[in-house]
């Protein structure tokens, strides 16, 4: 198979690179990333001189660019996106631009050059907005909270109307917060393990008590994939871990690991629209693709520790006040 990865770069995308490389020997792949903030060719430093692995630096809005690469794969994955809510505060366009538009590019450029052409468009648990109990299946609302999960929801319909007119075989899948290696420092995991080892303040947004499913980065691959090779067309595909913590929770969990006190935590001012809890239903994809997340909380979390403590070259370059400032919303971008 040979793969267009779009937003290979990121947190996400590269995993998802590196893990397909490593299990499918006869697959080939291009990652077109333009390298925004979210971005980083380091993530992918351990696989760059694979000769079955192509990058190439260029914007999902680039119709020319997606046309001519989308007539040489069999498959695209979108990981392209705009994706942190406090960024999405400040600067709404930079959102709409990518998570809409990109997405009405690619969906064009397949329909117009290779509408054979498999796509998994990676959409968020976000754009249901949240549910104090219970979880949402695939088919519930969507209630987006933030200009972000606006955009993510504005995204999905165009590739399901798109899917259903021009008869594009993509799915959708949705998931559930993740966590791992390579996620960008401005992220609550990744954060916390960086400002606890520079002695810094951890900044808590209001009470802590916002819940959220924390999913490993290579179960959610995993998912991924199999939607690739198994997903039904104008499919819809929930992806969760069943591990809801709070804020606070996961904060403790990570000063605990690191041998640090609580007293490190700082409860600030906390960001407009903030969604309490989410949930996903991921019976779906259990049932029909026999997809099952492998690793635990207690697990990746140690995992994710301890490679943030032993890779300070790769985010050392990426810490600045924007990742570091206790309330980055209010900052202009």
């Amino acid at each position: 198979m040979k793969l267009l990865v779009t937003g290979g770069a990121g947190f996400i995308g590269s995993n998802f690179i590196r893990y397909v490389l490593e299990k499918h020997k006869d697959w080939e792949v291009i990652n077109l990333d333009k390298l925004g903030y979210g971005s980083n060719p380091a993530n992918l430093k351990d696989v760059e001189d694979d000769p079955r692995y192509t990058f190439i630096k260029g914007d999902i809005n680039d119709f020319e660019l997606v046309s001519k690469l989308i007539k040489e794969v069999d498959a695209v994955v979108n990981f392209a996106s705009e994706t942190h809510v406090d960024r999405s505060i400040s600067n709404p366009y930079a959102f709409i631009e990518s998570n809409v538009l990109g997405v009405y590019t690619i969906l064009e450029a397949i329909r117009k050059e290779n509408p054979e052409v498999r796509l998994v468009h990676i959409s968020s648990d976000e754009v249901h907005g949240d549910i104090l109990e219970g979880s949402f299946t695939e088919e519930d609302r969507l209630m987006p909270s933030s200009p972000y999960s606006a955009s993510k929801a504005a995204g999905d319909m165009l590739v399901l109307g798109w899917a259903r007119t021009y008869k594009l075989n993509a799915s959708i899948t949705r998931c559930t917060n993740n966590y791992g290696p390579y996620q960008f420092p401005e992220k609550l995991i990744p954060k916390t393990i960086i400002r606890a080892s520079m002695g810094l303040k951890i900044p808590i947004y209001g009470t802590g008590q916002n819940v959220r499913d924390w999913i490993y980065v290579g179960d959610h691959v995993r998912a991924v994939e199999a939607v690739l090779l198994k997903g039904e067309p104008r499919e819809i595909y929930n992806i969760s871990a069943g591990e809801e913590k709070t804020n606070l929770e996961v904060v403790k969990t990570i000063l605990k690991l690191m041998g640090k006190d609580e007293d490190m935590i700082e409860f600030v001012e906390d960001r407009p629209g903030h969604d309490l809890r989410y949930s996903l239903d991921s019976w779906k994809i259990m049932r029909d693709l026999k997809w099952r997340p492998k690793v635990s909380f207690e697990e990746g979390i140690k995992k994710t520790v301890k490679w943030y403590l032993n890779n300070e070259w790769w985010w050392k370059p990426l810490v600045d006040e924007k990742v570091l400032h206790p309330t980055p919303w209010k900052l202009r971008w």
